[in-house]
């Protein structure tokens, strides 16, 4: 990953890309049977993710789908979905939302990598109530 602030979300090591684009763009990393977040949508993003490495797989409207190194997949507005790195290796990926401004629940809910224990306390009960009261404010809206 680059030299950006890295930062553990929900499980997941992200560094978000500082760009000048009307688009946002994370590369991030999934370990082992490490889930996504809960099933939702966006009424207003567009989101894809290309995998860099490994595997992962993704619910998208009800049907499971394993993505692989090389691929990708397209989530349009209003596409239901989550994912989940259901492989025995790491799961290296490109994520982007377009138009911008999602980039902020990473910048909200992300522990820096340098904090100790940075990866358990993102996924702490105290985050993970406060994804949940506050999802729709970064139009993740949870099915």
């Amino acid at each position: 990953m680059d030299n950006l602030n890295k930062v553990w979300v929900l499980g997941h090591r992200v560094s978000p890309q500082k760009l000048s684009a009307n688009y946002d763009l994370a590369i991030g990393e999934s370990q082992p049977n490490v889930p996504g977040p809960p099933p939702h949508c966006h009424a207003k993003y567009h989101e894809a993710f290309h995998i860099l490495e490994g595997e992962m797989d993704f619910i998208i409207n009800g049907s499971r789908k394993t993505i692989k190194k090389g691929e990708s997949v397209d989530l349009p507005p209003n596409t239901v979905h989550t994912f989940k790195n259901s492989g025995d290796k790491v799961c290296k990926w490109v994520n982007i939302h377009s138009p911008k401004g999602f980039s902020e629940f990473f910048e909200k809910y992300g522990v820096p990598e340098s904090e100790s224990n940075a990866a358990e306390k993102s996924v702490s009960p105290e985050i993970i109530q406060q994804v949940l009261k506050t999802a729709s404010d970064y139009d993740m809206i949870l099915k």
